[in-house]
């Protein structure tokens, strides 16, 4: 079976990078989040990036780090209240931020990996949530239309990884992990160790490796 294993030194030549491009990047307050693919992210010269992430995290970990950087130029996130350099680039109009419920970001991922044109949720009726957006009226409730989520690239943190690709997560950093491998065209996966195709127990891998396209290892 084809091992999907890369060395950090050969991403470049696995992983191509343009500026504006699209990137989902797992995490919820830095917890699961592809510490050493940021790293990748910022080594190289890409900018004006749009990052899909369900916060900002912290001062100078996961995603802060890139905006720290003025890497990122659009922003579609749940909140920014942990962060006051995203809070900081936002009140300047150097960050163009949308921001979308954390169930509804949620689910407007999985509706893009699903090939789906869209949520119907009541979630943000009467808020500013809804401004701009297409409302429809299903059964006498009124429902605001979210459009689905993709992206160029996913990059994910896992515990465990088999040579095809196959993750397992430990506890809460699963999060944004499993939903994020649907919805990237290219899916690279940061784990901790990987062992040979068999050894996983199947009941508790959550990511196939189908989804994944490559997994490097960096240890805990």
């Amino acid at each position: 079976m084809l091992s999907k294993l890369v060395n950090k030194e050969d991403l470049p030549n696995k992983i191509k990078l343009w500026d504006g491009m699209t990137i989902l990047v797992a995490g919820f307050l830095g917890n699961g989040t592809p510490e050493r693919l940021i790293d990748f992210l910022l080594e190289s010269e890409v900018k004006n990036l749009k990052i899909i992430v369900n916060d900002t995290s912290y001062p100078g970990k996961g995603v802060a780090r890139l905006i720290e950087a003025h890497r990122v130029k659009n922003l579609v996130t749940t909140h920014i209240g942990t962060n006051p350099e995203t809070q900081k680039q936002f009140n300047n109009q150097e960050l163009n931020i949308e921001f979308s419920p954390q169930g509804t970001l949620l689910e407007r991922i999985r509706a893009g990996g699903s090939g789906l044109g869209g949520i119907l949720t009541p979630v943000g009726i009467g808020t500013p949530v809804e401004e701009g957006k297409q409302k429809i009226i299903v059964n006498e409730k009124e429902y605001i239309l979210e459009l689905p989520l993709t992206g160029d690239l996913s990059i994910l943190k896992a515990r465990k990884a088999d040579r095809f690709g196959n993750l397992l997560y430990y506890g809460t950093s699963c999060n944004f992990n499993p939903v994020m491998s649907l919805s990237g065209k290219t899916v690279i996966a940061q784990v901790d160790e990987i062992v040979e195709v068999g050894e996983l127990d199947p009941n508790l891998i959550a990511t196939p490796g189908i989804l994944v396209d490559y997994i490097i290892q960096t240890g805990k």
